[in-house]
């Protein structure tokens, strides 16, 4: 394991001194970059890393392809090249612990020509402490912590574990998720319990979720106004016979917006109540599925019932987040499949 007082010891490399644009050319011929800038890596920079991640500082786990392990110097060399703030490096660490869990399965995800990236939902208090962008945009631009903490783990995961894109990183089409993919709960505007709590941690503690998903796919209901209307147009939206629900046990994503969410409140809705109402309206008929694919499907399982398919495998499998802002659109985040949701517990800095 390495210690904080043995980080002098581990490895640096040593190159040039280089101006910002040669920096990046260096990177880039290197094959550090993820084609935007790069922050310097300097020993300095470093450093303040590793003193803000005291108390997290065990060893992590080897990650796929290559099965190397990252040392904390090159999670945080990478941290620092992402553009992260030195405080955000534990949210970063639990993250990178959360994807080396087997349920997460990080080689499948990544050898897989589908379009999924690792997403990091972040709950509790250190959403403010961070500015980590809970309201309008949060699945945007324009906050550095979304943008870095989420760029982090990706870079992380090219230049450690090696999933370089067009050859272990086999994605048909890829998607803008993959630059990073990070946002917050947001509790302010959340009227059940936050979703780390449902997870069985306390309102104190502060998690990394990561999932395994697809870019957003927007839900627009501006008409409806019962939760029943809302949820008959997220489970319309969930029915689909492209997407990889349809041949995997894995989880989904359904981020409701706060006026959404305030509707379905209103009218007595629970988390588990619109789990199982989606659950029982969401539904692909069998006659939408070719016969191909129905021979597909079934070789991995998924066989039709008498209303098709099923757009989860169980109704708790549908995990629902409060996030964003005004307006009348939640979003919805298919996941590969073959992959589980993990949480991991941020640590807060001992100063030991």
């Amino acid at each position: 394991m390495a210690q904080l007082e043995d980080i002098e010891q581990l490895e640096t490399l040593e190159i040039p001194d280089l101006d910002a644009a040669d920096w990046n050319d260096f990177g880039i011929e290197q094959g550090w970059s993820d084609g935007m800038p790069l922050i310097p890596p300097t020993e300095a920079a470093v450093a303040k890393f590793l003193a803000a991640c005291r108390g997290d500082n065990g060893d992590l786990k080897p990650l796929s392809p290559r099965f190397v392990a990252p040392t904390l110097q090159s999670a945080a060399a990478n941290a620092v090249m992402a553009g992260c703030k030195p405080e955000y490096f534990p949210v970063v660490l639990a993250a990178l612990r959360a994807i080396t869990d087997p349920t997460y399965n990080q080689h499948g995800t990544l050898a897989t020509t589908h379009p999924c990236a690792p997403t990091i939902l972040v709950s509790g208090p250190i959403t403010k402490e961070l500015s980590i962008n809970f309201g309008s945009n949060c699945l945007g631009q324009g906050w550095r912590a979304n943008a870095t903490i989420g760029r982090a783990l990706a870079l992380v995961l090219r230049n450690v574990g090696g999933g370089v894109p067009g050859a272990t990183d086999r994605s048909t089409h890829g998607s803008p998720a993959k630059y990073t993919s990070c946002f917050a709960e947001n509790e302010d505007e959340c009227p059940w319990e936050p979703y780390r709590v449902r997870r069985g941690f306390s309102r104190e503690d502060s998690i990394v979720t990561l999932f395994s998903t697809e870019p957003p796919h927007n839900i627009n209901d501006h008409a409806g106004t019962t939760g029943e209307a809302i949820i008959t147009t997220i489970a319309s939206t969930m029915s689909t016979s492209g997407s990889n629900s349809m041949y995997g046990d894995g989880p989904t994503l359904l981020v409701l917006g706060p006026e959404h969410a305030d509707t379905l409140y209103r009218d007595g809705w629970t988390i588990e109540t619109i789990q199982k109402r989606i659950y029982e309206k969401g539904w692909i008929p069998a006659d939408e599925v070719s016969p191909e694919n129905k021979i597909y499907y079934g070789s991995g399982g998924r066989h039709p019932e008498a209303r098709g398919y099923s757009v989860a495998p169980k109704p708790e499998d549908i995990h629902i987040v409060v996030a964003g802002g005004p307006g009348k659109h939640s979003a919805w985040l298919p996941s590969f499949g073959a992959t589980q949701p993990i949480c991991v517990r941020i640590a807060k800095p001992t100063g030991a």
